[in-house]
């Protein structure tokens, strides 16, 4: 009895071992911004065997922004700063990557940061870009995905839509002052998305990158809705009107540039609000659904939600 137990051990012993899965550590920039955030708060929820980093400018403070996170890793890391990127990218597998709002002149950042990469073995990359992107060379996103293209870079590219969360950000100053939101979209249709959604179809893609590699995703919610039905909706929810008025791009982009909006920022926000006037209805894509199974929170989910945001 004792040999055949021995011989059952040493038969399995002669198995061939399950190969095990290789640990990728995941670099997030725009750590601290929404995007950011909403991407590490999904990597988190699930254990990706690897460490997700979080690259910020000053390492200390954010710890205790994110100190409710466990599990969080942190790397020294500055767009402006080329002196930081060798060090952010050391034992870095897969990088997370989006462009700040104020930097809308791509080569000279972006062409040291992405070279640093490379020379530090990171070969793969999940772009956020923009729903779009493809249609239009003049926006920072477009140049962007060109220029990771021509570094022969594996990458994914992430095009979401209008994000819901301008409203409570970028857009809420006049909001809560004004009652008002002017842009210069006139009545064109954007597609709305809330930012918890693309940082859930960006944990999936940066999970498994190899699966998902050369991919191009439209992350979208379900509706199209121009800014006057949006600010119907509002007065509906907040029980005061709001009210959306249009204007002209060149009289929009001069008015930001006098309330002291970077030249970058407010050119890019400019051309985001009117290029949507020149093109089709935005695409709705199934790509959320499919990578996570659910689906996309609805605009009026999401006024309920942050309904404290905008009275407060």
């Amino acid at each position: 009895m004792g040999s055949f137990l021995l011989q059952i051990t040493l038969n399995f012993d002669n198995f061939p071992k399950t190969k095990t899965k290789q640990m990728q550590n995941i670099l997030v920039t725009g750590a601290t911004g929404n995007v950011g955030r909403a991407v590490i708060d999904h990597l988190l929820r699930n254990p990706i065997g690897g460490d997700v980093i979080a690259a910020v400018r000053d390492v200390e403070k954010e710890k205790h922004t994110f100190n409710h996170l466990k599990g969080l890793s942190y790397g020294y890391f500055d767009f402006e700063d080329s002196t930081s990127f060798n060090g952010a990218f050391k034992e870095i597998n897969v990088l997370f990557l989006l462009r700040p709002p104020h930097i809308s002149d791509i080569e000279p950042i972006f062409k040291p940061l992405l070279l640093a990469a490379k020379q530090s073995g990171l070969t793969k990359i999940v772009f956020l870009s923009v729903q779009g992107a493809e249609k239009s060379k003049v926006i920072p996103h477009n140049k962007l995905e060109r220029l990771i293209t021509s570094l022969g870079f594996h990458a994914i590219f992430v095009r979401p839509s209008y994000f819901m969360q301008n409203l409570t950000t970028t857009l809420l100053p006049e909001i809560k002052k004004e009652s008002s939101i002017t842009l210069p979209a006139g009545r064109a249709k954007f597609n709305w998305v809330d930012v918890e959604d693309i940082g859930a179809a960006c944990a999936v893609l940066l999970r498994s990158f190899d699966v998902h590699n050369n991919g191009v995703y439209e992350i979208t919610g379900n509706e199209n809705l121009n800014f006057n039905e949006v600010a119907k909706m509002m007065t509906q929810h907040l029980g005061a009107e709001i009210t959306y008025h249009r204007i002209n791009p060149l009289c929009f982009y001069i008015k930001k540039r006098r309330a002291g909006m970077p030249q970058g920022f407010a050119l890019v926000m400019t051309l985001l609000h009117f290029l949507p006037r020149l093109q089709k209805e935005p695409r709705i894509s199934s790509d959320f659904v499919e990578l996570t199974g659910k689906s996309p929170i609805s605009l009026n989910a999401f006024l309920h939600r942050e309904k404290e945001t905008f009275q407060n």
